[in-house]
């Protein structure tokens, strides 16, 4: 039979070793992003990257945080850290994965030795994705819940509730005539949460889970039901559901707004998020806190921005979607602020304590405070069920992204045998973490996930990220890096971007690791004290992902030949096939370097395809010009 291409793995011409895994199906050299899929709209990228970002930290951490660091004067270092350490590394990770087209395991073709850091990458967000799937399946929990005329956290006197428990509904019609001491007393929302939807009291603490909740456990598998559907079809169909997940939580955000703002009381919790007390910027430790909030809240180091932006065309302007997403999640957190404290206010109020004393942070926020405040409301049923269906919205595009970076990862290492079995492949790995996540569902899960959350992404996230800066800055060279954003936006970063990557966001990011091994604390769950083995648990999981950046080196060097030190430069060099994914977008050093390529000049495939020259083509012929000056000066 006569074959379509002298390539074709019909005819078994060429030995399986000479073929590089970018060239396996012939000529597909060119046709892999296709098949590897698009964005399919216009938006679909930007709303992605928005709702991976806008999370449920702007919502129950960065309010808090803010209030305990200064007030309104958290603003400042806030957004210092945004231009120091948020911007330029967001950036950064957009190019990496746009000029690419490569999950974060394989875009470390740029320099094989360090392939580590994109497995420490995968570990690290394995383990966020298991425990954060538990937080959506509590939300959906409260949801279904809300869905009452009357919420079951509203009064004491049910079978979970103790004698410690004091409805605020009757302080207010005693009318205060006795003097309530409330400090020795517990809400019936935080009995509500502890006792019957954690069942806490059946757990003596993390080295006794107790049985699991089946209630939590359907709803966990509701959740991961819910991603996998949403999911299944990689960027293609997440891509379409941002619109809703990443558009809808701004309506309701509103719509809380407008009603928190308009409460009795509103405006003593503002006062108390917003005042601003210049005298914490003399800390130390307010400057940490903000650059830890830019950090997580913008999702940088994940590989769920490098995943996004590596299903783009090569020319797409990400250095406008990076001050768009960056400056919008800041907003979104400031006004979520709002939202909360104006709520707060007005429940400090109607209990007559100050607001610093029903002011909490995280899950204490977002299923005790809060729902407690709701029952204050007329309508409260449906005040709370749209409070829950924004924490639904909000939590599940940032999971999309944590499953999508794990799925593109591990099938653009082994694109012919897992790209067609995409679908079935990403039901493995839901099914796997969901099996992973059943002990977060028993009686002590909830110790399971604060040690999860406290370690899981805290120092070893750090030191990938660092990684990845100096990596890409000192071992690639900023020169190279700078060439290939102008090859593929038309213009190269300025002096403000170059000074970031090459001294201040590592060198930031540096103070901070320290400072977190410096301060450390153990961690604890209200008055519950992890045991030695745990912290020993928890440490170990930050420093697995840290490892396996030695591990990847030790590969690296043993796949070279040479002495040793001929075997780290070689493995430190970018591999043959690094550079954009179509052969029309190869230009300079990036020609005819892909395994099957054919044509002398990817500038000619330009010619032949679209007839004259674009601006891309120009930019593509003064990069070229430029190298070969370059050539000269450091031949003469």
């Amino acid at each position: 039979l006569p074959s379509p291409t002298p390539w074709s793995l019909t005819q078994p011409v060429t030995p399986d070793l000479l073929v590089s895994p970018s060239s396996q199906d012939g000529d597909l050299g060119s046709e892999c992003p296709e098949d590897r899929g698009n964005w399919t709209g216009r938006l679909d990228f930007l709303l992605s990257c928005i709702g991976y970002c806008v999370g449920l930290g702007n919502v129950w951490r960065f309010p808090y945080r803010a209030y305990t660091n200064g007030g309104g004067a958290f603003l400042v270092p806030y957004f210092i850290m945004l231009a120091i350490c948020g911007i330029p590394i967001f950036f950064m990770e957009l190019s990496l994965g746009q000029f690419s087209s490569l999950g974060p395991l394989a875009v470390w073709k740029i320099s094989p030795l360090f392939k580590g850091v994109g497995m420490g990458t995968i570990l690290i967000v394995s383990l966020v994705a298991i425990y954060y799937n538990m937080i959506i399946a509590y939300v959906l929990f409260y949801l279904f819940a809300s869905l009452t005329s009357d919420l079951p956290w509203q009064h004491c006197g049910n079978w979970w509730n103790t004698d410690l428990c004091l409805d605020h509904h009757v302080i207010k019609a005693g009318n205060n005539t006795l003097p309530v001491n409330i400090s020795n007393t517990v809400s019936p929302s935080e009995e509500y949460w502890s006792r019957y939807v954690l069942h806490i009291q059946g757990s003596s603490g993390i080295g006794d889970p107790g049985r699991i909740r089946w209630n939590l456990c359907l709803c966990l598998l509701l959740s991961w039901t819910i991603v996998y559907l949403c999911i299944l079809k990689g960027v293609k169909s997440s891509g379409k559901v941002v619109y809703f997940t990443a558009t809808f939580p701004y309506l309701i955000l509103l719509m809380l707004l407008i009603r928190g703002v308009t409460l009795e009381g509103a405006w003593k919790g503002i006062q108390f998020y917003l005042t601003p007390q210049f005298d914490h910027l003399l800390s130390s430790k307010v400057w940490i806190e903000a650059a830890l909030q830019i950090f997580y809240s913008l999702g940088v180091g994940f590989g769920g921005l490098l995943t996004f932006a590596s299903y783009n065309t090569f020319h797409q302007n990400i250095y406008r979607d990076t001050f768009i997403v960056t400056l919008g999640n800041a907003i979104t957190s400031i006004l979520a602020g709002f939202a909360i404290f104006s709520v707060l206010g007005y429940m400090s109020q109607e209990l007559g304590v100050p607001v610093n004393q029903v002011a909490k942070a995280g899950p204490g926020l977002a299923f005790v405070v809060y729902p407690q405040a709701m029952t204050m409301l007329p309508l409260s049923p449906f005040w709370s069920f749209l409070f829950f269906f924004m924490l639904l919205t909000l939590g599940l595009d940032s999971q999309f992204a944590f499953m999508e970076t794990i799925v593109t990862a591990v099938t653009d290492e082994f694109p012919y045998y897992l790209r067609p079995k995409k679908a079935s492949f990403s039901a493995v790995i839901c099914i796997a973490l969901f099996l992973m996540g059943l002990i977060l569902t028993t009686e002590g899960g909830m110790y399971w996930l604060v040690l999860l959350d406290d370690y899981s992404a805290g120092f070893g996230l750090m030191v990938v990220v660092i990684t990845t800066c100096l990596v890409v800055t000192r071992v690639y060279g900023m020169k190279r890096f700078c060439r290939d954003i102008h090859m593929m936006l038309g213009f190269k970063p300025g002096p403000y971007f170059r000074a970031c990557w090459m001294v201040l966001s590592p060198a930031t990011m540096m103070a901070l690791l320290v400072y977190n091994i410096v301060k450390y604390q153990p961690s604890e769950y209200g008055n519950y004290r992890f045991p030695t083995w745990a912290e020993v648990l928890g440490i170990l999981m930050g420093v697995l992902s840290c490892l396996m950046i030695p591990m990847g080196m030790v590969v690296a060097v043993l796949r070279e030949e040479g002495t040793l030190w001929e075997r780290v430069q070689q493995a430190s060099r970018p591999a043959m096939d690094w550079g954009p994914s179509l052969e029309e977008n190869r230009t300079g050093v990036y020609v005819a370097s892909l395994a099957g390529s054919q044509s002398p000049k990817p500038l000619m495939v330009h010619m032949r395809k679209y007839g004259g020259i674009t601006s891309y083509e120009n930019t593509a012929i003064e990069v070229d010009r430029e190298m070969e000056e370059e050539d000269e000066e450091e031949s003469m």
